[in-house]
């Protein structure tokens, strides 16, 4: 009887044990389940707080901000790209190395900027770069493209098809500051006309309005003459072709060698004052070539193009200003096929109503 007792009351024991160790399992299961729900919370939180091309995607105001381009062009360059470059950095994916290069370019920010946003190395951001720039600038240098004389008469603006109907690019030279290290390079990027050290760039335009030709960097200190007869530029040229340029393009009879002809403002030296036809002349030439100034002034949106590239990125910076036009013409183009979808939209509502 006395051994049954014991029993009994062991099993008792045992039962306690149990409902309590039960009870301390199903609280544990319920804290286990908070703070897994808390770790989710705080890693979506900490996702969203991470700049990334997966937080910046969702708002368009934001994207266009950061890199010129719509979620469909970002998509479509990172397409052409993906297969021709790797990923530098594993901690991030494909779609933000693009994102990286895309804030440089676009706002000229400095590689310790990108990696403190990033949270990866500076060395991290500095190889993206070199790496992805001039692969960038291979796949994307045939959106540059020299037109035929159809496809350019066929674009031509009307305020162009008044006076200057043969008029075949607009030409013009820009100047990046830049600082290279060795002193004879530093003598020979000297500008006079911007006081600095400059890499000089010629550059062409359509009269439609978009980039058709881009020489490599010269030192500043090159004359626009030279550059214009050593970049490869005239040998484009078509007889009864017209260029119109500035009037430091003093390259008048060397066009006419090519059959082309140069078309720039009048001016007074030698003269008292121009004539009524030479005024008018210079006065339509200015208006057209405002054009001129308003592509460059779109190319030039990439502020990396207007702060003075460091020694380290000097050997980049003819892949930069191609990568740069390229993009310029891509948004061009893309621009205009938005106006032309709404205007083809509106006329087709108009026609139903």
């Amino acid at each position: 009887i006395l051994y049954y007792i014991m029993v009994v009351k062991f099993k008792e024991k045992l039962n306690l044990r149990h409902r309590q160790l039960q009870d301390e399992y199903v609280n544990l299961q319920q804290d286990f389940d908070k703070l897994q729900t808390e770790n989710q919370r705080l890693k979506e939180e900490l996702g969203k707080s991470m700049f990334s091309y997966a937080t910046v995607k969702s708002n368009i105001a934001k994207l266009i901000f950061f890199t010129g381009l719509t979620s469909v062009m970002f998509q479509w360059l990172l397409s052409k790209i993906s297969g021709r470059v790797e990923g530098i950095s594993k901690t991030i994916c494909l779609e933000d190395h693009l994102l990286i290069v895309l804030m440089k370019l676009r706002l000229g920010l400095s590689n310790i900027d990108l990696a403190y946003r990033f949270n990866v190395s500076k060395t991290t951001i500095s190889n993206i770069c070199r790496s992805w720039i001039p692969a960038m600038a291979m796949i994307l240098k045939p959106l540059i493209k020299w037109p035929s004389k159809g496809a350019i008469l066929k674009n031509m603006p009307k305020i162009f098809k008044r006076n200057f109907k043969k008029c075949r690019c607009i030409i013009d030279c820009t100047e990046i500051f830049a600082r290279p290290s060795n002193l004879t390079a530093r003598a020979q990027t000297w500008s006079n006309y911007k006081h600095n050290n400059t890499i000089k760039y010629l550059i062409g335009i359509t009269p439609a309005g978009s980039i058709s030709f881009l020489s490599p960097g010269w030192g500043g200190r090159v004359s626009d003459k030279q550059i214009t007869m050593e970049s490869g530029f005239v040998k484009l040229l078509e007889p009864r072709d017209e260029v119109l340029a500035d009037r430091g393009f003093l390259i008048r009879d060397e066009l006419a060698a090519h059959g082309a002809t140069l078309r720039i403002p009048h001016f007074t030296k030698g003269k008292k004052q121009l004539s009524a036809n030479e005024v008018d002349t210079s006065r339509q030439l200015s208006r057209v070539r405002i054009h001129v100034e308003r592509v460059i002034g779109r190319w030039k949106s990439f502020k990396i193009l207007q702060t003075v590239i460091p020694v380290s990125q000097v050997t980049m910076l003819d892949d930069i200003v191609v990568v740069c036009g390229a993009l310029t013409n891509l948004l061009f183009v893309w621009t205009l096929y938005f106006y032309h979808t709404l205007a083809t939209a509106g006329a087709a509502c108009y026609a139903i109503w």
